[in-house]
């Protein structure tokens, strides 16, 4: 049991450093990233959202993050096309939210869990 998070940025070195940084409390979760256009510029891509969610895509399902409300846009039109009720969008902070996700998805927490976990984080104070 796994589900697959995918990191959806607008930067590519933001969402591979997330990526590197959940490797340390999660280092066998499946963890993709979707970060930048094509082009090298700033931007969510569509595609390398697609390409993301498939390449940890699998029966336990995929939750993907986004950073920012314009990759939640693209994120939506992605999962609105693909039409896979086990590939979810969390809406919580992007860094607590990868580690959450990619902690439980690690220890095997089915993607209900791991949702409501994540929701319970919108309301996350630093101090």
């Amino acid at each position: 049991l796994m589900v697959g998070i995918v990191l959806a940025s607008h930067s590519r070195a933001l969402a591979e450093a997330l990526r590197d940084y959940t490797r340390v409390v999660a280092p066998d979760a499946a963890v993709a990233v979707a970060g930048g256009m094509p082009n090298g510029s700033c931007g969510t891509s569509y595609v390398r959202v697609r390409a993301a969610i498939a390449e940890v895509s699998g029966p336990d399902g995929v939750v993907v993050l986004p950073d920012m409300g314009a990759s939640a846009a693209v994120v939506k039109m992605v999962l609105a096309d693909l039409a896979d009720p086990g590939v979810v969008m969390a809406d919580c902070p992007f860094v607590e939210g990868a580690v959450e996700a990619t902690v439980q998805a690690q220890a095997g927490t089915p993607l209900g869990p791991i949702m409501e976990s994540l929701s319970s984080l919108r309301s996350l104070r630093k101090f």
